[in-house]
């Protein structure tokens, strides 16, 4: 090992040196060269640019890799230069977990044909999610940290020997001024005629002697104050230029992040057609898996479509389970059974002696014949169900008007 004593000491006399100039400046006991005012502004800038880049970048991390552990694995293969390892996602796992239940279960059973299904959702989701991650790897992280670990030690490195040029140029200065003062006290000297009765011949010569030696000294701290002066310009220029490159870095994390804005677009686009695949699957089979339960849908942002039949829009919402008020039959009253599937005589039916409930319209609905009820959103209509009725339609009254209701165009309420 080249162990250098005299340059170890020479780093530590300097290193001793610039830490007591950085105490007298900031006590205000030294002189310190202060930069214009757009510098300032560049130095601020870039700091707000790696701080809020850093911020930015770990918490996408933490988004995209929720796992701490994972995160960490991940960095030191990186750190290592080696392929991260193919990691399952959670959707991923919790399909596996379905279809190994589906098939202990029975394949052909009601329960293992829904856990298949949605099995094959979560498989499906799970790959959309393992793309999403790679993309956003690539095209917004990858270069968030590209920046932190290149522009970004390039711009310190360079302010680094800024500061260095600037506390030589300090020391110049202060040079100087001393001894400029010293050569004017010697000059001051020199100019007094001598008294050879009171002083000593020698002390005159001595003091033209160190006048001259003070000029000399002069002349060597303007040469030097002249050589740090130029090194801090021309450094002071590079850091300029480095520092107006952020704008150029603005520029390309734009770029990226609407890259990544996009891949998350398809991404929940994606989870989205998804989903309603899903739904309408379940939808087609639930008659099959529970007949005859009605269940109530919850309050959607957009009004169901006109094509979309009103078991497979009931099947789509997450709801509560409501008890729906049911008029019981009577001997000799008329069949509502046949009055539901679609020959509806308002007149003829009744209303439950107790138990209505009221509902609210979330859309406006037109009514297709006679036997339905036309509604309005917002308004307030009292509904109630028949025996054998169709679970996705109810008898809504509102006034003296009384038809058939779509359970999926309503609020009910307690």
């Amino acid at each position: 090992m080249d162990f250098n004593v005299k340059k170890l000491a020479s780093d530590a006399g300097v290193f001793f040196t610039r830490a007591v100039q950085f105490t007298e400046e900031k006590l205000g006991q030294a002189e310190k060269t202060e930069l214009d005012a757009h510098f300032e502004n560049l130095l601020a800038r870039a700091d707000s640019t790696k701080n809020w880049t850093e911020k930015i970048l770990r918490q996408t991390e933490i988004l995209l890799q929720p796992n701490p552990s994972a995160r960490v694995e991940e960095f030191l293969y990186e750190k290592l230069d080696r392929k991260v390892p193919s990691r399952v996602t959670n959707g991923e796992l919790l399909a596996q977990y379905m279809l190994e239940a589906a098939n202990d279960f029975g394949p052909g059973t009601p329960y293992g044909k829904t856990l298949i299904k949605v099995g094959e959702t979560q498989r499906r989701l799970g790959a959309a999610e393992r793309d999403f991650i790679h993309s956003s790897s690539i095209n917004f992280l990858t270069p968030l940290r590209n920046f932190l670990e290149g522009d970004w030690r390039i711009i310190s490195k360079e302010r680094r020997i800024l500061q260095n040029r600037r506390l030589d140029l300090d020391v110049s200065k202060a040079r100087l001024k001393k001894a400029k003062a010293a050569e004017a006290k010697a000059a001051c000297e020199g100019d007094a005629v001598p008294d050879f009765h009171e002083t000593r011949p020698r002390n005159f010569v001595l003091s033209a002697s160190a006048s001259a030696l003070w000029n000399d000294e002069v002349e060597k701290a303007e040469h030097e104050l002249r050589v740090a002066q130029t090194e801090f310009d021309r450094q002071a220029e590079v850091t300029r230029l480095l520092l107006e490159g952020i704008s150029s870095t603005h520029v390309n994390h734009l770029r990226c992040l609407h890259e990544f804005a996009e891949s998350q677009t398809n991404y929940y686009a994606q989870c989205y057609q998804y989903m309603l695949d899903l739904q309408k699957q379940l939808g087609s089979s639930r008659g099959e898996i529970l007949p005859g339960t009605f269940v109530g849908n919850a309050e959607s942002t957009s009004p169901p479509s006109a094509t979309t039949s009103p078991t497979t829009v009931a099947a789509a919402t997450i709801p509560a389970v409501p008890t729906i008020p049911v008029v019981p039959t009577v001997v000799g009253a008329p069949n509502p059974t046949a009055a539901a599937e679609g020959t509806l005589n308002p007149n003829e039916v009744k209303p439950p002696a107790s138990g209505t409930r009221k509902a609210r319209v979330l859309y406006d609905y037109e009514a297709a014949d006679s036997s339905e009820l036309a509604l309005l959103a917002d308004e307030m209509i009292t509904v109630y169900s028949l025996p054998g009725m169709d679970p996705d339609w109810l008898i809504g009254e509102r006034g003296n008007q009384k038809g058939k209701v779509p359970v999926t165009y309503l609020e009910l309420l307690s």
